[in-house]
């Protein structure tokens, strides 16, 4: 029996909020890795694809709206920066080791959906918390690599919260509630 397609994105548009706790896994690593498996199944049969006509008349139109603001930015002043060259990065690393201030290292790309869906939050938590600063860093700026396996970012999005100096905890993907506890835990 066949899949009603108009059923299908009507799920995917209701679990969509499922997306935020999830991580994308990055490529780069090593074979070897516990957590990865660089196997891909593979199927006898060939992988066909089929088109459905679609109707006049819309299936989707009672689904409700996003809870939040996709891209969008605060109009108020930020205690986020971002991060593009290796130097930048060891230039905050070395001020928050040094000068022990509270921050997070936020690892993200443009291409992860889950970090598209946090980035508001983050907003808030930055506004909420003008004392901590936000270090957002774009994995797939050039040059960032090295120190991207140094640290063992193997996921994004990729909080990484420090305190006195020294890393005091780290969220993996786009949990909402764990950010804002471990926020609460740590910088309150």
């Amino acid at each position: 029996m066949g899949r009603n397609p108009a059923l299908l994105f009507r799920q995917l548009i209701a679990n969509r909020s499922k997306l935020c706790c999830s991580a994308y896994r990055l490529p780069y690593l090593p074979s070897n890795s516990p957590q990865f498996s660089n196997s891909i199944a593979t199927s006898s049969a060939p992988i066909t694809f089929t088109s459905f006509p679609l109707s006049k008349t819309s299936h989707f139109s009672s689904l409700p709206s996003p809870p939040c603001r996709f891209l969008s930015t605060s109009s108020g002043s930020s205690n986020i920066v971002m991060i593009n060259t290796e130097e930048g990065f060891k230039s905050a690393f070395k001020k928050v080791q040094d000068e022990s201030v509270p921050a997070i290292f936020y690892f993200t790309a443009v291409w992860c959906g889950p970090c598209r869906l946090i980035s508001p939050i983050i907003g808030q938590l930055s506004e909420q918390y003008p004392h901590v600063t936000t270090y957002k860093i774009d994995i797939d700026e050039k040059d960032l690599g090295k120190t991207l396996s140094e640290l063992n970012i193997t996921s994004v999005p990729t909080f990484q919260f420090f305190q006195n100096g020294k890393k005091a905890a780290e969220v993996i993907g786009a949990d909402a509630q764990l950010l804002k506890s471990t926020m609460e835990k740590l910088y309150e």
